[in-house]
């Protein structure tokens, strides 16, 4: 691997002018579009689909199917949303939708089953404040699923649950301030699972050298034309787009203006490049708090849906202290990259690292859509 010195190149100011230049020409091109797209009612939009808590419509079935909307908000790769819920009396499965796979940043389906388990610790979290203890067991038939079994219980409303309506990657700046050692140690313990651990970095040397790997890894992609198709095929540059498919990137939760997609697609080649990815990812790194890195003691789906817990409940721990995160997954998504990545870390053979979270505390971004329940159950 280069020396972070030769692959890394300072701009502070990159960013605000690619903000500044992709603003102008939606000015410019404002004579032959209707609009540039509004970000005010996609977000609107999102917020009434978190809901502000338990909604309650009379019916027997409608707390179970409270449960699938809770365990939706949680985070997926691209924001595919690639799961399937089925509700069979007191349990309910969550099963891989394959047809929302991504064969390029994922070619092993490792985060699709992330995903399902960010869902699954949702389900938990909602299930215990409906009075319901919820009980996730991985199930390794057919593609494999997540059984979630549920018995009466009393019912408890926890920080981990009022966070799932605010949690978020917030792919935005952060301020750069250190996280307390208290602190600390509720995300650690948060993080930690059944054979998964969380390291939280927070020593610049030990952050720059994430950087490296983040840098090399990003650059590749960044060169693979299967991956940038991919990720724009998934990213929704307008608020219609956002709004009409309830999935993906939308443009705005990255900061970036919303355009239509014929636009938007022909300028990204302009400034979605190695060099300004690279630098945003430098900067964004070198003003968060820490790099949280998740690793699991086997490579298998089991212990890939139970990292995705440990990052869910990671995740909403930090949104109920106020601390941001957003994921660096290009080190372990590389394959190229992840060996040496896991070498550094000094994980044993067989272990893989899952996943890289920075944190930090910083303002809010808009949010990401999701589909409606009917659309997910099986």
């Amino acid at each position: 691997m280069r020396p972070i010195s030769e692959v890394l190149i300072s701009a502070p100011h990159s960013h605000s002018r690619r903000q500044l230049l992709l603003a102008a020409a939606c000015l410019t091109a404002a004579p032959i579009l209707t609009a540039c797209s509004s970000t005010d009612a996609e977000q609107s939009v999102a917020r009434s689909l978190r809901g502000g808590g338990l909604q309650s419509s009379g019916t027997a079935s409608f707390p179970m199917r409270e449960l699938v909307r809770l365990a939706t908000l949680a985070p997926s790769s691209h924001n595919t949303q690639c799961w399937r819920f089925r509700i069979s009396g007191s349990s309910i499965l969550i099963a891989p939708d394959l047809t929302r796979r991504c064969p390029a940043v994922d070619p092993d389906d490792h985060h699709l089953f992330v995903s399902l388990g960010c869902a699954a610790e949702n389900m938990v979290h909602a299930a215990l404040a409906s009075g319901l203890h919820a009980e996730p067991r991985f199930d390794p038939i057919g593609d494999g699923r997540i059984a979630v079994n549920l018995e009466a219980t009393q019912g408890r409303i926890s920080p981990l649950f009022q966070a799932i309506f605010e949690r978020q990657c917030t792919r935005g700046d952060y301020d750069g301030q250190p996280i307390s050692t208290p602190e600390l140690s509720q995300l650690e313990q948060a993080g930690t699972g059944d054979g998964v651990s969380v390291r939280l970095l927070t020593a610049r040397p030990a952050m720059e050298s994430v950087l490296a790997y983040v840098v090399e890894g990003n650059t590749a992609q960044m060169n693979d034309a299967a991956f940038v198709a991919e990720l724009k095929a998934w990213i929704r540059f307008s608020a219609d787009e956002a709004l009409r498919t309830g999935d993906g990137l939308f443009a705005g939760t990255t900061g970036n203006p919303a355009l239509p997609r014929w636009l938007a697609s022909r300028m990204m080649g302009l400034f979605f490049t190695p060099k300004s990815e690279n630098e945003r990812y430098s900067r964004q790194i070198r003003n968060s708090a820490g790099i949280a890195v998740f690793a699991s003691e086997r490579n298998d789906k089991a212990h890939w849906v139970e990292a995705g817990r440990c990052y869910e409940r990671f995740a909403l721990q930090a949104t109920a202290l106020g601390i941001r995160n957003a994921f660096l997954n290009q080190p372990v998504e590389v394959s190229t990259v992840r060996p040496q990545f896991a070498a550094w870390l000094g994980l044993k053979a067989g272990e893989r690292p899952d996943l890289v979270v920075r944190f930090g505390r910083g303002p809010s971004m808009p949010f990401s859509m999701r589909r409606p329940v009917q659309a997910v159950l099986a």
